[in-house]
């Protein structure tokens, strides 16, 4: 069954975006994530063009987020003062971050610069957990612990706050400095940028485990709902039918890919989900370089 997509301007099977969404749903249940990194490229992948897939996905995840966020509120999870400040870095960064996509849409390289944005994260962020995946496993077999956090030069840089919930006393330019850099993310890739915040709340900051999920999420939905409106006012990108279709499967998928977390043990869920990122960077990497099969000029086609 075909379905008009009135802002990306074509037509889509609606079965075909529903299962997507709630595959996508059911890696996000499975593995933890957002989904936001591998929805995009496959929006991108089936023909939607990227400036509305980057901002139909960042509407997409102020739902899932607010869902989310409401758990870990009841368990109290969530470090309000810590979520305040790093989304004071992250407000000015998405603003920022739609900012030069609306330049760089209006001179016609916004397209290769989400494809390339996403090539080098996936890349780094596909090696990344495949290798720590590994040495993890290779660790817990030779029984050997290692240190939560280390403590660098950044950890002595002024203006430091006490964030009692996370027991820090840390400077405020590091969750500031972070929140900026998630919040251009989510401008130019319409991503959560959870698969950066966490570890950096964690390896950087030191916060306790238990408080990073709800804090991030606590700090997406509000710069990714300052994505989705900048975007909608300033680019009109934000396809809510799209959004709606994929939210729906969204939902069901990450159910039934919650009850099925249990089975598999933390470090395989990573070295599976680093294995796809993998997949899915070699295809948006081969769709760069791989010559199309008509070349196009100014005026007209270029024969072969």
């Amino acid at each position: 069954m075909q379905i008009y997509l009135p802002i990306a301007e074509m037509s889509v099977n609606v079965f075909l975006i529903f299962g997507m969404g709630g595959g996508v749903g059911f890696l996000s249940g499975l593995f933890g994530v957002g989904g936001g990194f591998l929805m995009t490229p496959l929006l991108i992948f089936i023909g939607i063009p990227p400036a509305v897939a980057v901002a139909t996905e960042a509407n997409q995840i102020v739902a899932s987020s607010v869902s989310g966020v409401l758990a870990h509120w009841r368990r109290a999870n969530v470090d309000v003062k810590m979520g305040l400040t790093l989304l004071a870095g992250g407000i000015v960064g998405s603003s920022f971050g739609v900012w030069l996509f609306t330049i760089l849409r209006g001179l016609g390289q916004i397209d290769l610069v989400i494809k390339l944005c996403y090539v080098v994260f996936l890349s780094v962020i596909g090696v990344l957990m495949l290798s720590e995946s590994i040495r993890t496993l290779l660790r817990v077999k030779r029984h050997i612990r290692r240190k939560r956090h280390h403590h660098y030069w950044i950890h002595g840089l002024p203006l430091k706050m006490r964030f009692r919930r996370s027991r820090l006393y840390v400077s405020a330019l590091l969750p500031i400095g972070i929140g900026f850099l998630v919040g251009v993310l989510s401008a130019i890739m319409g991503v959560g940028g959870g698969f950066i915040m966490v570890p950096a709340m964690i390896y950087l900051l030191g916060m306790p485990t238990v408080v990073v999920v709800g804090t991030s999420l606590f700090q997406i939905i509000f710069v990714t709902a300052n994505v989705t409106i900048l975007q909608a006012v300033s680019n009109q990108t934000v396809d809510v039918v799209l959004a709606l279709i994929l939210l729906t499967g969204g939902v069901i998928g990450a159910q039934i890919g919650a009850r099925a977390s249990g089975r598999l043990q933390g470090e395989q869920l990573r070295g599976l989900l680093g294995l796809m990122v993998v997949g899915v960077c070699a295809k948006l990497t081969y769709d760069l370089v791989v010559t199309p099969p008509d070349l196009f000029f100014l005026g007209g086609v270029v024969a072969n």
